[in-house]
């Protein structure tokens, strides 16, 4: 290191702090906090020190800046704040700069409107949120206008409208700029579509029927209709939305990890109304899910508009007590992050869990490269060795006509096209789909064995336990025992999610989620080798149906064939012909005329 370490550790204040850790070209690779400055950086430079990521980051240290604080929790949000303005190498980064969608209520006097929007916040207008997305914005505002009929409109347009617009046409705005509503009215439509974005919907539908009921007293029968027209409305969204009898307001963020990536579920929770969710996916490699959750909690809430009294969280979060204080002091309320075992609060934390495995799975096989794929396969299914190259066959034909097996070849970049081939089925009764994969595999693997090329170590086989054993006698036959053999059949109804595997060896079907990278790689592989064996199948079926049988006759030339057609009119006349009228057309004769005749017949 370029400064005295030993002088720099004795000199350590045991106080509360920050500390940056810089590299060779004094950038800031890794920032930390402390409420024992001495106590934690010195920790750093053990001899003893397990942590593969901790060795790695100090053998790039050569310097280390501190900033003393007055109080633990301000070294923790001092930290957070230096996180996301230096984005040190070595910390864990939510890389998410977005801000979060409010709909905010504008400050028009008369007839306020109520929009989507996404920035810095201006005192004078009311906001509602914020959303976990723009989707969830979208669907509250069609809502919105649906039940209440809050105009959407910008200032501009409205001030200028002399006519109602196509809005009003299609009941999405009650017109008030052509005052069609009273600004008494209007003003109630805009308080009830408060209490709505706030989540009281039962307190507005009891406002609501009492004042349907007094409407119906005084005999305003049309105003009651409308009352009653939106309170149906609310309590089919009501039943629609996901409601838990658990009331309040809180978060729930649930941390999971698939392979190496780690993935985080954020879902809003208003008066038990689930509001929708957003997923993260941070770069935190050789991290433990605990330290990842801690940053994204410091990293989103402390710089958050709000903070909800409770967060509900699948994991304890390190250095809990330290953050629950923090961000109590920050948001000027007590917080607490809990860990649900039971109860409505658990079953939130369940969905969470089925939301981010499902992100997680998604994005994971959108990124993960093709060799850990592999991988990942041969560990499922314990195969004989690693994975290097792999194999696909399929059948396909139209009832029997024109018969072409496909071979697709895989290595761990890829489909290897060049070494794709196909096999035109000959000598098998048609439509015997076991006949035909016996003889492809059979002329397949008969060449790579007398050739000594290179054999795969899977092969799969489109279809089920039957095409499988077909696989297993043509390999027991050519004596080959080192390759493991798997079939994919469809599930019920066809649908991918429901594919069902057999593999050499396990004598039972085995059952995939629909949603694991195992199950995919193989469709994948399985619907090339289909595409391959469709297309081979429409060129050998189109070249079939363009053959003449007249061509398969010796002496008949393609003007003897010609002059055949043309005097009968066609195969259909030809075969109709009796031997002597076939004779009787120039260049023919008896002899040849009898030949014709048994050929077609």
């Amino acid at each position: 290191m370029a400064f005295n370490l030993e002088a720099f550790l004795k000199n350590l204040p045991n106080k509360p702090g920050v500390y940056r850790m810089l590299d060779v070209k004094e950038q800031v690779i890794y920032v930390g906090k402390a409420k024992n400055l001495k106590k934690r950086v010195s920790g750093y430079f053990r001899k003893n020190v397990d942590s593969s990521k901790t060795q790695l980051l100090v053998s790039k240290i050569v310097s280390v800046e501190l900033t003393l604080t007055n109080t633990d929790n301000e070294a923790l949000i001092l930290e957070n704040n230096l996180i996301k303005e230096l984005k040190p190498r070595y910390n864990i980064l939510m890389r998410d700069d977005k801000s979060y969608p409010y709909i905010v209520l504008s400050k028009h006097k008369q007839f306020p409107r109520l929009s989507a929007y996404r920035g810095v916040k201006r005192k004078e207008q009311s906001y509602f949120g914020p959303f976990p997305n723009v989707s969830a914005v979208k669907e509250s505002l069609y809502l919105l206008q649906k039940l209440f009929k809050i105009r959407s409109c910008t200032d501009s347009y409205f001030n200028h409208r002399t006519r109602p617009c196509l809005q009003y046409q299609i009941e999405r705005c009650s017109a008030p700029c052509v005052n069609l509503i009273s600004k008494a009215d209007y003003a109630q439509d805009i308080d009830n579509a408060s209490l709505f974005l706030k989540g009281k919907n039962k307190e507005l539908i009891q406002h609501l029927q009492q004042k349907m009921h007094g409407e119906s007293k005084k005999l305003n029968f049309e105003v009651a209709a409308r009352l009653r027209d939106q309170i149906s409305k609310l309590e089919h969204i009501q039943q629609q939305q996901h409601v838990m009898r658990d009331k309040g307001n809180f978060d729930i963020v649930v941390i999971e990890q698939q392979l190496e990536q780690v993935g985080i579920v954020l879902l809003n929770v208003t008066e038990g109304t689930l509001l929708g969710n957003k997923s993260y996916f941070p770069k935190a490699k050789q991290a433990q899910l605990a330290e990842v959750l801690y940053a994204f909690l410091t990293q989103h809430y402390l710089t958050a508009d709000s903070i909800p009294l409770q967060i509900l969280v699948n994991i304890e979060p390190v250095d809990k007590p330290w953050l629950d204080s923090a961000l109590s002091e920050y948001s000027h309320h007590k917080v607490e992050t809990l860990m649900p075992t039971r109860g409505e609060k658990k079953r939130w934390i369940e969905l969470g869990k089925n939301n981010i495995q499902q992100a997680l799975a998604s994005y994971v096989q959108e990124n993960l490269t093709q060799k850990k794929r592999w991988q990942v396969l041969q560990q499922t299914f314990t195969l004989k060795q690693p994975i290097e190259r792999m194999e696909c066959f399929d059948i396909s034909h139209s009832h029997g006509e024109a018969t072409v097996a496909s071979c697709v070849v895989f290595d761990a970049n890829g489909p290897m096209k060049a070494e794709y081939r196909r096999f035109n089925i000959k000598d098998v009764t048609p439509g015997d789909d076991y006949a035909a994969l016996h003889q492809a595999i059979s002329r397949r693997y008969n060449r790579l064995v007398k050739e000594e090329k290179q054999l795969p170590e899977l092969v799969i086989i489109d279809g089920g336990k039957g095409q499988l054993k077909q696989a297993e006698q043509v390999f027991a036959e050519l004596k080959i025992s080192n390759v493991d053999l798997m079939s994919i059949s469809k599930g019920p109804g066809r649908n991918p999610d429901y594919d069902i595997l057999w593999h050499s060896g396990h004598g039972k079907a085995i059952h995939l989620e629909s949603n694991s990278i195992v199950l995919h790689l193989i469709q994948q592989i399985r619907d090339e080798a289909h595409r391959f064996a469709i297309t081979g199948h429409k060129l050998q079926r189109g070249k079939k149906r363009q053959h003449s049988v007249l061509e398969d006759i010796e002496g008949v030339g393609a003007k003897r064939r010609r002059d055949l057609l043309k005097t009968f009119g066609g195969l259909q006349g030809l075969q109709t012909a009796s031997i002597e009228q076939i004779a009787n057309v120039k260049g023919i004769g008896n002899v040849l005329a009898l030949k014709i005749h048994q050929h077609i017949h």
